[in-house]
């Protein structure tokens, strides 16, 4: 592809993200409006931006990388990532929006009455985030090599530049209409090559008789992944999706828990649609550009493959249209999780000020930014599924317990949640040390999620057992608010609890 034709995709994505972003600040004044929205976006509206910022750089780009290096066993990640989903209506989503918290820790402090326990959630959403981010500056750094040409760095500059002026300009109501924007880009930009490389294939057939075979290989129930692997990769990314500050924030916005309800099926659906797309990527790329699995730069499939395909101007313009959609992806991503991050953070030490906000989503991002470019890209969606495993293990069990379980204490969950980071981030440290020291990694060490997460939950139980007595007063109340439906004059954006304005519980 023409350096040129990436120059400009890359300039127009982050062009309209700053002007929807600009056009944001015209009507984001009062601290609600910069933390939750003033808790007036509509369903739809929410769920396109719930999938504008849900769909990654392992979304976009590391599915298909992942089917064309291992064949179907990646076909989990797009089922757990869109799973995850029901999960949350099932559990999460309408109680969550009731408990009119601004962020998990405001959540946690509501519904624990401890400081302590707030502090170390606090902490834990901070390192979720910025393990979260560094992989989608990863995946612009690899979109800027491959389609300018430039360093790999200035990919990573130019996100983390673009999310701090979108961000802090306009703060939560902006970035609701830049990531909802985004979602329908992403979706058109990996759709439409997709579509005329089919209609291609239809044409002209594989290019030689080894395209049948590859497909063949890819669906040898022979080279599956052993079972332990997927049912911990599944229990990561379906647990996970739970406790995801940048998820979890958004329904927030909703006027009411109807809404957020109604918000999470929508995403269900859109979710649903997009995967399609990624996942006919990856088995295109089994056909016409094996090589890059062999070379390990399966994740720049997407990118390469409308030029495999097309001839001249054709692919350089396909090509452009998903570099286009690959940085919306990083965009949309990096600013949900630099809007919770900086809620979070502003919260905690800066009083909750919307000036406090600005200072804090700079943080937010350039830590992260440091961190991306000190470290190496590995496989995209594998990087996030870690994300996932160490959520599930830390946040899960809070939040599910939290919402269910009228016995909860704060001693029981900080336990639960310190027994989860410290398992299943000594499982991410080893799986990184173990092969530059020559050993293998073993299955239990690479997925811990099947191991951490039922012994984060058994922990957070078994404490909260034993500290019977320090269970919070007021928790029967807390927890009937939460499961108690909205009366219909309630419900309506701008009145009761849920107005906008209204203070963190």
């Amino acid at each position: 592809m023409s350096p040129g034709i990436g120059y400009t995709a890359l300039a127009l994505v982050s062009a309209a993200t700053l002007l929807i972003g600009f056009y944001g600040l015209r009507i984001s004044r009062t601290t609600s409006d910069f933390y939750v929205a003033s808790r007036t976006v509509k369903p739809w509206w929410n769920a396109s931006a719930i999938g504008g910022e849900y769909l990654s750089a392992a979304s976009f780009l590391g599915v298909a990388g992942l089917i064309v290096a291992s064949g179907v066993d990646a076909l989990w990640f797009p089922i757990g990532y869109t799973a995850g989903y029901l999960m949350l209506l099932l559990f999460v989503a309408a109680p969550l929006r009731r408990s009119g918290a601004y962020t998990v820790p405001d959540f946690a402090h509501a519904r624990l009455e401890s400081l302590p326990v707030r502090r170390l959630t606090s902490l834990l959403v901070i390192a979720i985030g910025w393990l979260y981010i560094v992989p989608q500056l990863h995946g612009a750094a690899l979109t800027m090599r491959i389609t300018t040409g430039l360093p790999a760095e200035i990919g990573c500059l130019v996100v983390t530049g673009v999310v701090c002026l979108s961000v802090v300009t306009g703060g939560m109501r902006s970035i609701t209409f830049v990531q909802a924007f985004q979602y329908w880009l992403k979706l058109a930009a990996i759709a439409v090559p997709v579509l005329f490389i089919l209609f291609r294939l239809a044409g002209d057939g594989p290019p030689g008789p080894d395209g049948g075979q590859l497909l063949t290989e890819a669906l040898n129930p022979e080279t599956h992944a052993p079972l332990y692997r997927n049912i911990s990769l599944s229990i990561a990314l379906l647990c996970g999706t739970l406790g995801l500050p940048h998820v979890l924030v958004r329904f927030y916005t909703n006027p009411d828990g109807a809404s957020a309800r109604r918000t999470t099926l929508i995403v269900l659906g859109l979710l649903s649609l997009f995967y399609i797309f990624p996942i006919t990527y990856g088995v295109l790329g089994r056909i016409y550009a094996p090589d890059l699995a062999d070379g390990g730069a399966s994740d720049a499939t997407v990118l390469l493959l409308p030029g495999r395909v097309f001839d001249g101007a054709s692919g350089d313009l396909l090509a452009a249209l998903v570099t286009a959609g690959a940085f919306a992806a990083f965009l949309s991503t990096s600013s949900g999780l630099t809007v919770s991050l900086a809620g979070v953070i502003s919260q905690e030490f800066f009083r909750g000020s919307v000036a406090g906000f600005r200072v804090s989503a700079v943080l937010a991002a350039v830590v992260p930014l440091a961190i991306a470019l000190l470290t190496e890209s590995s496989a995209l969606a594998g990087s996030i599924g870690t994300v996932f495993a160490f959520t599930a293990s830390t946040l899960c069990p809070l939040l599910v317990l939290g919402i269910w379980w009228r016995r909860l204490t704060a001693s029981g969950a900080g336990a639960g949640m310190l027994t989860g980071a410290l398992l299943c981030g000594g499982a991410m440290i080893a799986a990184a040390v173990l092969p530059r020291v020559g050993a293998g990694i073993p299955a239990w060490i690479e997925q811990p999620a099947a191991w951490t997460v039922p012994a984060a939950f058994a922990v957070t139980v078994l404490v909260s057992r034993l500290t019977a007595g320090s269970a919070p007063g007021g928790a029967a109340k807390f927890l009937a608010r939460l499961h108690t439906p909205e009366p219909l004059d309630l419900a309506r954006p701008g009145a009761g609890a849920g107005s906008g304005g209204s203070k963190p519980v």
